[in-house]
């Protein structure tokens, strides 16, 4: 998770991302059933339980679980960061989320599209270059409304600055003023994200407890 930087900042920092390479893709890699029960962890059984759940394989992300319910939950990595990330490559990254079926209709296709061109080699120039035409081209829709994930799980590792944060929810919409949503106001806890040349902000709010029902405790600090 990422609060908005300058441009020069972000400037050097994919410069420094763009610089690195992808580990092995074994590095990178769940067995299966573990895999499995840490996306499902990304929100409360009640959520996940019935929830499809994918899986990373050598082509990208397949279907694991077929659920009877109305979420998709996976486990992000480390390419699922803005793009200026310096941790772009880190194999160690694990992001479970369980996204809505708005999400997972109008969001979660962008972020296996770039998964299939990561796994294909691509560079992050290139991949910034596609991202760019399809969204010009209406390949990927903007994000519909109420599109929105949980990511609640304690057995997540986003990179080294955040470890795996404080439990929350994520919203998203194209691209819109922070204020909009009283973000990065003093006070609010809400925090807005955007990656260029994705035109999706993402609204980030933290909330008590994480999926197992026990309190975040670093939250109370």
């Amino acid at each position: 998770m990422r609060i908005l930087t300058t441009f020069a900042f972000a400037a050097a920092a994919t410069l420094q991302a763009a610089a690195g390479e992808m580990a092995p893709l074994a590095q990178y890699l769940m067995p299966r059933d573990a895999e499995i029960a840490l996306a499902r962890s990304a929100a409360p059984p009640s959520v996940s339980g019935d929830a499809t759940i994918m899986v990373l394989g050598d082509k990208g992300y397949e279907t694991a679980v077929k659920g009877s319910g109305k979420f998709l939950c996976l486990v992000q990595r480390s390419w699922g960061a803005p793009f200026d990330d310096a941790e772009f490559w880190k194999p160690e990254s694990r992001g479970p989320v369980c996204y809505n079926a708005a999400a997972a209709r109008s969001v979660v296709p962008a972020y296996l599209e770039r998964t299939r061109w990561v796994l294909q080699g691509l560079p992050i120039p290139e991949i910034m270059v596609r991202t760019k035409a399809v969204y010009a081209s209406h390949k990927f829709p903007l994000p519909e409304a109420g599109a929105m994930c949980f990511m609640m799980s304690k057995g997540g590792w986003l990179n080294n600055a955040h470890d795996h944060w404080h439990p929350h929810l994520m919203f998203f919409v194209g691209n819109s003023s922070p204020a909009e949503w009283g973000a990065e106001l003093a006070g609010t806890g809400i925090y807005a994200g955007r990656s260029d040349p994705d035109p999706v902000t993402t609204y980030v709010v933290p909330v008590p407890n994480w999926s197992d029902g026990t309190p975040d405790s670093a939250m109370s600090h």
